[in-house]
Order: C-alpha cells, then structure tokens, then sequence
C-alpha cells in the first residue's frame, strides 16, 4: 500500500470513527501484526547457507521427501478454491 493511500485511508478513518473504535480497530491491527509477524529486516544468508540449504532440500527431494512443483502449485490451488468456499459460506 503506498503511503498516500494509507494516508488517505487514515484520515477517512480518523474523520468517521468514534475513538473507541478507533481504537478497536488499532487492536486488532496489532493482533494481526503479531499473528504474522516476521523478522524485520529479514535475516540475510551467506553464499555457503544458501548453498548448504539447496543441498538439503535436493537430498531430501532425491530421498523421496519433497513433492515436485506441479504437485504444489495443484496444492496451492486447492488451498486458495477452499478458502474461497469458506468465504463464500460465511458471507451468506
């Protein structure tokens, strides 16, 4: 989201919320912060991690432990059409 727009949103906010709701609504933006938070700034790996990491994963790939890329983006795609359903559920 830029910052204009955010901007605007929070102005808007401020000019039509009462300030208990306001500051329901700034509760639940920290609850959400918290629930998916991650580190900031991301951790930065070296050449030998990444390295080390890409051997990991192929071994565990060649070792029968992964699934290939169709099978994840298939499962990905399942995942979101759920999603949607259950949106769809509780919007009616």
């Amino acid at each position: 989201m830029s910052t204009a727009t955010l901007s605007s949103l929070l102005d808007y906010l401020y000019g039509t919320l009462s300030p208990t709701n306001m500051r329901w609504v700034g509760e639940q933006l920290i609850e959400h912060a918290n629930k998916y938070s991650v580190d900031f700034p991301p951790k930065r790996y070296t050449k030998e991690e990444v390295n080390a990491m890409l051997d990991r994963a192929e071994a565990n790939f060649a070792a029968g432990l992964g699934i290939d890329d169709e099978e994840a983006w298939d499962e990905l795609d399942e995942e979101i059409a759920h999603e949607k359903e259950l949106e769809m559920a509780e919007a009616v």
